[in-house]
């Protein structure tokens, strides 16, 4: 356990020697907005692992320079959440970060895989799962907390040596690589901003513009009073109550009161931010309303390109090992069909650039030649 300002000075020291090493976070998240670090994991070796405690360490700035240290691999599984709050507690930017969840997508595995299922799979060991509900927060920890904190990281070096070896096509390594660059940028693991936060409520989607206006206002003011509060969003005001609001959208207090969405002590509090902000919603200038959520719905002849293109999809990663998840999400590929209909703009970015263009290029140039031969 390291706990002192100079043991994490020297472990420092050692770890940017090394060529790669592993890391993980152990948090409390339930009552706050940001979650409390408990317990940082860092390994050299499956030997030579360690412990940071950020409870008794006031000055993480010696990790966060190994974090942004380019010359050094940090290793972690499912790493967005973790960078996130390592990127928040050291104020570092962190470089050359390789993710074995995402990795795993590439080497003929799900990249959904637990990091328990990973280590089973691949090296053979079974970890027990019994501190999942650990306080980390808590001190002593005692020996079984410690050794699972441990195995969190003993085995990351190993696993990324042998993920590596499965990607065999060159293309492939390539596309991990430019996969791996992609998620140490901070737009990658940070927090969506303030303005956007409405597009992750559900229920958006049966909103028209104006009541979406109205949800943007809500959520992004939402966000704040949460953060300032250093209270989880939900306990301001669930995502339901927002929607119900936004539909409603009450003109005074005593409107407001009338609905019943409020109990009288979120009432008290946040009235008059609530009235507020469905104010400056409904007052919004036309061009910047918000563009509707509705799902995606496919004609009968996008429905059969969108097959054709699943089965483009299914067999081009089955050949090269890749997890088809990794490539975009469903609502993504229709919106790729729907582009390829005469709709280009609705192309999303992310399948238009990159490994992920490359990989769709045979199928949109095999498609755009069948529909000049009509």
């Amino acid at each position: 356990m390291i706990s002192t300002q100079r043991e994490l000075e020297v472990l420092i020291e050692r770890a940017r020697s090394t060529d790669c090493v592993g890391l993980d976070t152990e948090f409390i998240w339930e009552r706050t907005y940001f979650p409390k670090l408990g317990l940082i994991q860092l390994a050299l070796s499956n030997e030579h692992c360690y412990l940071l405690d950020p409870t008794t360490l006031p000055d993480l700035s010696p990790l966060g320079n190994l974090l942004s240290d380019s010359g050094v691999v940090k290793i972690l599984h499912d790493a967005p959440q973790d960078l996130m709050i390592l990127s928040r507690a050291t104020g570092a930017v962190p470089q050359n970060i390789f993710d074995t969840r995402l990795a795993a997508g590439f080497s003929g595995l799900t990249s959904t895989i637990s990091l328990s299922d990973l280590i089973s799979v691949l090296l053979d060991i079974d970890l027990p799962k019994t501190q999942t509900r650990t306080d980390w927060l808590k001190r002593p920890l005692d020996a079984e907390q410690i050794d699972y904190a441990l195995d969190d990281v003993r085995y990351l070096r190993a696993l990324r040596v042998l993920l590596l070896t499965r990607v065999v096509e060159p293309e492939v390594k390539c596309w991990l690589a430019e996969e791996m660059e992609r998620i140490g940028r901070p737009e990658s693991f940070n927090n969506i901003e303030d303005r956007l936060r409405y597009t992750k409520i559900k229920g958006g989607g049966s909103l028209d513009r104006y009541s979406l206006a109205v949800l943007r206002e809500l959520a992004a003011w939402r966000e704040q009073e949460a953060r300032h509060r250093d209270r989880p969003r939900g306990h301001v005001l669930d995502d339901k109550t927002l929607v119900a609001l936004s539909r409603r959208q009450p003109s005074s207090v005593n409107e407001l009161e009338e609905t019943g969405i409020l109990s009288a002590k979120k009432m008290r509090l946040y009235s008059g931010q609530v009235l507020h902000c469905i104010t400056t919603g409904l007052a919004a200038d036309a061009g910047t309303l918000p563009p509707p959520q509705r799902p995606i719905r496919l004609n009968v002849s996008e429905k059969q390109l969108h097959e054709r293109f699943t089965r483009y999809l299914e067999t081009t990663c089955m050949r090269l090992g890749i997890d088809t998840h990794i490539v975009g999400t469903s609502s993504q590929f229709k919106q790729l069909v729907k582009g390829l209909r005469g709709d280009r703009s609705a192309v999303p970015k992310q399948l238009n650039s990159g490994w992920r263009k490359i990989l769709l290029d045979e199928f949109v140039s095999l498609h755009r030649r069948n529909s000049a031969q009509r």
